[in-house]
């Protein structure tokens, strides 16, 4: 973990409240998908934690819903610096993923699944990504992974785009060896009933510190409680 600036270069709507933000500055320290960013912002007391979309050198593409005061200060950003708290999480270990493995990101849940996608395809794997929305006015991304290579399927609440229902009607009809998935908990729990594999879950949770310290983003597991 470390305390860096990053140059606003970018900032533009997806859809009616996903932004997605561009970055430039120093992105060695990312070295999994799945990690997150801890975001400093003006008159606010804690940091706002984004999901990473994607890493490249000196580029950091972050996508985040317009939901609150922290992320309302930031769609209205079109220049300037950004203090960051950079790679932060645990990521995906992709060394357990199977030759097939599966995708499955859930509104905000997606962008993550980018970065995580052109892992998996630059090791060889044949990735199918499913994407889940309420409706076809919140669809972003699925045009740019399928520029990756991967096979994409999206679900939509309302039947507006795509199979009708949520991300495990999707998933019941695809045939893979290993899943990864991040998302709001109640499609962790409709996935965890019918996967047929094991697979890597990404939480999200109001935080603190952003790397464990202060407990605030504790969770309850059958496992006993984990800091997200």
């Amino acid at each position: 973990m470390r305390q860096l600036l990053f140059e606003i270069k970018e900032n533009r709507p997806l859809t009616k409240d996903i932004m997605e933000m561009i970055l430039a500055g120093d992105t060695s320290d990312i070295t999994r998908p799945g990690q997150f960013v801890n975001i400093k912002l003006d008159g606010l007391y804690l940091r706002r934690p984004i999901s990473i979309c994607d890493a490249e050198e000196g580029k950091l593409t972050l996508i985040y819903k317009v939901v609150g005061k922290g992320t309302e200060q930031m769609r209205d950003m079109t220049e300037g610096t950004l203090d960051i708290l950079s790679s932060l999480g645990n990521g995906y270990d992709t060394s357990v993923s199977g030759e097939k493995p599966l995708l499955i990101g859930g509104g905000v849940g997606v962008p993550p699944m980018y970065n995580l996608c052109k892992k998996l395809l630059s090791e060889g794997k044949e990735v199918t990504v499913i994407l889940g929305f309420n409706t076809k006015d919140e669809i972003f991304y699925e045009e740019e992974f399928k520029a990756l290579g991967a096979k994409v399927c999206v679900s939509t609440v309302d039947g507006s785009y795509g199979t009708k229902g949520f991300v495990t009607d999707v998933l019941k009809n695809i045939e893979y060896d290993y899943f990864f998935t991040c998302g709001p908990m109640p499609m962790f729990r409709a996935i965890e009933k019918i996967a047929a594999t094991s697979g890597q879950y990404s939480f999200e949770e109001r935080m603190g510190c952003g790397f464990g310290a202060c407990m605030g983003c504790s969770c309850k597991t059958k496992y006993g409680y984990k800091r997200i």
